[in-house]
């Protein structure tokens, strides 16, 4: 009796504001739960791969046509270690002139640039192209929630230090540096990290931006990675465990396979919640619905492939998607091309994975055979793999692949390896898995799929024709780099159909950073508008076109919003070694 009168009493005095505050919290769980529940889109790309890759479309040309950029090391490169690098196997997937960067645009002295880490430098650029290409502005990065998670393994460019340590190298170098750097230089104020897990890092760095967004610690996520093998040191390490190829070539799947080739690369990707995404109009790449990471714990040996943990982890990114084996359509897998790894790889998923004789087949590749193993940037450049394949519902070839590892049972499984460009089997699942594994022993595994396309936003002449279109505008940090955007942007519109006219005024109006050098473009359709930009592009200044203060507001704020692909921003890229170095002859 004392009891339950304790609790009528307790009742009457609860006052309006703790009811209040009863329901505020009851809506905040319900909104965590719905924020966990939904699946994150991937809304921006930013890349750098070998072979000259620095887009989306030259990536999928490349991936396409089967092509194996790996080549013998740039002669630009050899400085300072001369000969060393004969003495380790020294082809490899290298990206070109990596020292060379806008610093400028980026507010970094001369003394400064040649005393950071070129992976610091080339995350600057490749941060700055993946949010151009969202539409974002890094302002409205600035003023949002944004988080940035940046996979970073390697530190060869301390080996380049030929005098003792300054200021600039200690923040030049360290690891926590390359986030900490892109935060400061953005204006970016949520959760910014580096992440190394080794070749997994870059994979890893999503799930973590992923579960960010789920639980409402961002808004916008900034994740990827970055390799760049600027020493011979760290290949003759890497060689001593057995895991390189002697002839450079990586051949996944393949009873030839020796092991990896050690490659270049960048890969960075904008996400935000599907919801937010489509609320605010964004253009969709790709839907990711799970993610895991795990660890192989105690295996055969430190560096050695657990199964079972793989397939657990399989397992666990496919519950947290909601899906089951037959949801998924193509793996775009780790796939190093070493005689171990591979079968315990793919033993792995046909556990997780595997299906009975004369389901729809599922289409295994790895980009490591175009590319090399691009280490803490591959798991990204894999997912955006993934991501053109289900753009362009085809997988595509692997490489040197010809005749499958005798210790690789396919039979009974569903897998199957293309060798050509193969359009997605009809039937097949709609989803497609990235696997990206550690040497340190932890895995990541990421499963996505193609945006909904009632989701995307409205298309075609009945939208353009409700939107009178008079220009747009066009900036750069200087008048020579104003000229080669618009001669890249007159090139893009010969390109477009009339209809999408509206959405390049859009997202080169409001889908940029406006900078120090900026023109207003009165053109109500995209042949008058290429005249104009050619005109500038020469040096011209038509009556089209007038110049405008950077630091007003766009004439053109009506423009719905809409984001199309346009050229990168051209950067005005100069030399930046940590010594005096000339430059090799050419052809170097």
């Amino acid at each position: 009796m004392e009891q339950d009168s304790g609790k009528a009493a307790g009742a009457a005095r609860a006052t309006p504001v703790s009811r209040a505050m009863e329901t505020i919290r009851a809506l905040r769980e319900e909104l965590a739960a719905l924020r966990g529940a939904q699946p994150v889109a991937v809304v921006g790309v930013g890349l750098r791969a070998p072979g000259g890759i620095e887009d989306l479309d030259g990536y999928w040309s490349a991936l396409a046509s089967g092509t194996d950029a790996v080549r013998p090391i740039p002669r630009s490169r050899r400085a300072p270690f001369g000969e060393a690098w004969d003495d380790v196997p020294h082809r490899g997937g290298f990206l070109d002139e990596v020292l060379d960067f806008d610093g400028p645009f980026f507010g970094v002295a001369p003394r400064e640039g040649r005393s950071l880490d070129p992976q610091h430098r080339m995350l600057l650029e490749v941060v700055w192209e993946a949010l151009d290409d969202a539409g974002i502005p890094a302002g409205r990065a600035a003023a949002a929630a944004t988080g940035l998670y940046v996979g970073i393994t390697g530190q060869d460019y301390r080996e380049w230090m030929r005098e003792g340590p300054d200021s600039y190298w200690a923040t030049g170098n360290g690891h926590c540096f390359s986030a900490g750097r892109l935060a400061h230089t953005l204006g970016l104020t949520g959760p910014a990290m580096a992440v190394d897990t080794a070749c997994s890092s870059s994979l890893v760095t999503v799930h973590l931006a992923r579960q960010a967004l789920r639980s409402g610690e961002c808004d916008i996520a900034v994740a990827g990675g970055v390799n760049l093998v600027l020493s011979p040191h760290g290949t003759a390490l890497a060689a001593r465990t057995g895991a390189l190829s002697p002839d450079g070539v990586c051949r996944p799947f393949d009873a030839r396979a020796n092991g990896f080739t050690r490659s270049e690369g960048c890969g960075i990707v904008v996400l935000k919640r599907l919801a937010d995404a489509v609320r605010d109009g964004d253009r969709v790449h790709a839907v990711i619905h799970g993610s895991a990471v795990n660890h192989d714990g105690r295996a055969s040996g430190f560096t050695a492939p657990n199964v079972l943990a793989q397939t657990r982890l399989v397992e666990r990114a496919l519950a947290e998607a909601g899906l089951g084996p037959a949801d998924i359509g193509h793996v775009e897998a780790h796939g190093t091309g070493t005689s171990l790894g591979d079968p315990i790889e793919v033993e792995a998923l046909a556990a997780a994975l595997g299906r009975p004789g004369g389901a729809a087949p599922v289409l295994l590749g790895s980009a490591k055979a175009n590319l090399g193993h691009t280490e803490s940037a591959a798991g990204v450049l894999g997912l955006i793999k993934a991501m053109l394949s289900l753009r362009h519902r085809a997988v595509p070839p692997v490489p040197h692949f010809t005749t499958l590892n005798p210790r690789i049972d396919l039979s009974g499984t569903g897998f199957r390896i293309p060798t050509e460009l193969e359009p997605w089997p009809a039937g097949a699942g709609a989803y497609a898995g990235v696997s990206s594994f550690g040497m340190s022993g932890t895995n990541a595994h990421v499963v996505l799929g193609a945006p909904d396309p009632v989701a995307e936003p409205p298309a075609g002449p009945a939208a353009a024709a409700a939107v009178a279109v008079t220009g747009f505008e066009v900036s750069a940090r200087t008048p020579a780099a104003l000229r080669a955007y618009a001669a890249r942007l007159a090139a893009r519109l010969a390109g477009i159909k009339d209809e999408e006219y509206a959405a390049f005024a859009y997202t080169v109006t409001h889908g940029r950073t406006a900078l120090a050098t900026r023109i207003r473009v009165e053109a109500r359709d995209r042949h008058g508008a290429a005249a104009a930009l050619n005109a500038v592009a020469e040096g011209l200044t038509p009556p089209e076109v007038r110049e405008v203060a950077a630091d007003t507001d766009p004439a053109f704020a009506d423009l719905p919003r809409r984001v199309v692909d346009l050229p990168a921003y051209p950067w005005e890229r100069r030399r930046y070694a940590p010594f005096d170095a000339e430059r090799p002859p050419a052809g170097g």
